[in-house]
């Protein structure tokens, strides 16, 4: 729970800052990267989770908490910003989980690192099409994000005008609001906060922004790579490898590793335990989409920038760093308590989900030209293996009874081919 505790107070402190006011401190901003470089010439080099740490969630100078990076403005687009089908067809799959658990009275969408909203704009916008299905269900809305900006953005996309946020800076609530539709809408810096009761948790590109520590194999045994400044530059950073064992390289390594290089997620991983718990206690289901791979990936820390590939270590602050979520590693974490589908393709998972068929509805009411032609872009691009159809993957945390329930077992809609008719 270190690393926990550690983002905590990071958020917290957060929080403070931004309870007053942002011009008191821009002026006198200082850059990232001086703040870098004199916090390792005081106490040595950093591992590579506490720079991505710092360059992302630094109260003052974060790469999250001054932009807002999503879509053609900032430094990456989305799926959800590509098509709002992609939205709709999760959706459906919530509904079904929720159909699967036994229509339960209480249904909360929690959304882990909501970007600017949209994907929960097009979830609830499936929910009022089925409010038939749902029944008289208290359906409820709790997001997770540590971003002030990027909170006002969803605040917008989801409320209009109608939420407000908390008085009290420690308050574990920091916004709420209420749909169009009434919906009430929750905002918290931390998924313990966010009640208890049956949840679908939703992860969408969440996973691959957490700190990442990085290890290598060396003749002496694993040792972590570390960022320093540059002997040669002080204005530059560089990576160097720990000349002997750290806490992490003793502690996170598998002892029957194959790799010579890795890359582990220990944020990731206590979130995942925390998921885990939170389904077996109250029910539920997790979904968690990214980039990632299955432990076979080495080194895919990366940076981007105006949506080009940047430099990790130059000019810190300035661009998004990420690095692909290892799934197997997240399996390991959730333990055995809790039922573990996939990863599977993103191209796999819609078209088991019936995009193919949702697709062809939507081309044959559309009649204007350019639409068209948006929405065979949008599906390209989702779909098509050279683009984000193999590198996204979806994996899913179910609660156990769910693949057991008798006398019939309903499929998991996107992890399994069911027939559209």
């Amino acid at each position: 729970g270190w690393v926990l505790v550690r983002l905590r107070r990071t958020l917290s402190a957060q929080s403070r800052i931004f309870c007053s006011s942002p011009s008191d401190y821009r002026k006198s901003q200082p850059s990232m990267l001086k703040h870098l470089t004199s916090k390792i010439k005081a106490t040595g080099p950093v591992s590579v989770a506490e720079y991505m740490r710092e360059v992302l969630t630094n109260p003052v100078t974060g790469y999250y908490v001054r932009n807002n990076m999503l879509g053609p403005d900032g430094d990456f687009i989305t799926s959800p910003e590509i098509s709002q089908v992609f939205g709709e067809l999760l959706g459906v799959w919530i509904i079904s989980e929720w159909m699967a658990a036994g229509r339960p009275k209480q249904l909360q969408l929690v959304e882990l690192g909501p970007g600017n909203g949209s994907l929960a704009a097009d979830v609830l916008r499936v929910f009022g099409q089925l409010q038939s299905v749902l029944g008289g269900a208290s359906v409820s809305l709790h997001l997770m994000e540590v971003s002030p900006a990027l909170s006002d953005f969803q605040a917008q996309t989801l409320t209009g005008g109608g939420s407000q946020k908390a008085d009290c800076e420690e308050d574990p609530v920091y916004r709420h609001g209420t749909t169009a539709a009434g919906l009430p809408v929750s905002w918290y810096r931390c998924l313990e906060d966010v009640p208890a009761g049956f949840s679908i948790f939703v992860a969408h590109e969440f996973f691959d922004s957490l700190p990442v520590h990085k290890f290598q194999r060396t003749e002496k045994g694993w040792r972590e790579v570390l960022v320093d400044v540059d002997p040669e530059d002080s204005g530059k950073l560089r990576f160097v490898v720990s000349p002997g064992p750290t806490l992490a390289s003793a502690t996170l390594v598998q002892a029957n590793e194959r790799r010579d290089h890795i890359e582990v997620c220990a944020e990731g991983g206590v979130i995942i335990q925390q998921l885990a718990r939170r389904i077996l206690n109250d029910g539920g289901a997790v979904l968690i989409m990214d980039y990632g791979h299955d432990g076979t990936k080495t080194d895919t820390f990366r940076g981007f920038k105006d949506h080009q590939l940047h430099d990790v270590l130059l000019s810190p602050g300035s661009a998004d760093l990420t690095a692909d979520v290892d799934f197997s590693f997240l399996r390991r974490m959730a333990g055995g308590g809790v039922a573990c589908l996939g990863p599977v393709t993103q191209g796999l998972f819609l078209k088991n989900m019936g995009i193919d068929t949702r697709m062809q509805v939507l081309l044959r009411n559309c009649h204007d030209p350019s639409t068209r032609k948006q929405l065979i872009n949008s599906y390209d691009m989702l779909t098509n293996p050279t683009k984000m159809g193999e590198r996204f993957l979806f994996f899913s945390l179910l609660h156990p009874s769910r693949l057991k329930r008798s006398p019939v077992l309903l499929p998991v809609a996107g992890f399994t081919d069911l027939s559209f008719s």
